[in-house]
């Protein structure tokens, strides 16, 4: 197991070669923003916050830091101006489907995000899917997954399979980063559904 040393906004960090940019800056103390990432999980890049700007070999690209590989002499800078307007517009399209979230709002006041700059949406889903793969993933139950596409994407447990495993579990509850009761509220419309069943996300 080898180890790389890389710059992360002008800190020399050293990182295992098997870390991701985001592992990396974790460890030597820099935040990231993220909310679709969590340790138990495959990377997802769904909510994007955690987009960098990484130049390696001389070249300078945008990625996500949450999937981009450590290299040997990668340079990252996480709080460029450019980033943080995306960081910015990121924030301003899920307040316009959360905007009660308490996790969205510490990071509004951060990068100033205006919460009205975008029409609200009869949602509170940011399509972060920590729910969806947490329970695939680690329970192996596939209890909730997507439906429909696009802007109408959202988040639905299966009844048939929730009513059995969902209140013996309910670990997905405290992952939503736009409040856990909310997620508990769909479960519970879903098990006096008769909504039908769907195909997952991952099946298709």
């Amino acid at each position: 197991m080898g180890v790389v040393t890389l710059t992360i906004d002008n800190k020399e960090v050293k990182a295992k070669e098997e870390m991701t940019v985001l592992e990396a800056a974790q460890s030597a103390g820099i935040d990231i923003p993220t909310l679709c990432h969590h340790e138990k999980l495959e990377p997802y890049t769904a909510c994007r916050l955690c987009m960098v700007e990484v130049e390696s070999r001389g070249r300078v690209k945008l990625d996500t830091a949450c999937s981009s590989p450590v290299k040997e002499n990668m340079v990252v800078r996480t709080k460029t101006e450019d980033i943080i307007k995306i960081r910015r517009t990121l924030l301003e399209l899920m307040l316009s489907h959360a905007p009660d979230s308490r996790e969205l709002q510490a990071l509004v006041k951060e990068y100033g995000a205006d919460k009205d700059r975008f029409e609200k949406e009869a949602s509170f889903c940011i399509h972060c899917g920590l729910c969806v793969r947490y329970c695939a993933e680690v329970k192996k139950k596939s209890a909730v997954g997507f439906i429909n596409s696009g802007v109408r994407r959202e988040i639905s447990f299966v009844p048939e399979i929730a009513s059995k495993e969902c209140w013996n579990c309910k670990e997905c509850f405290e992952l939503c980063p736009t409040e856990a009761l909310q997620t508990a509220y769909l479960f519970t419309v879903a098990q006096i559904s008769d909504s039908p069943s769907f195909e997952l996300e991952s099946e298709k």
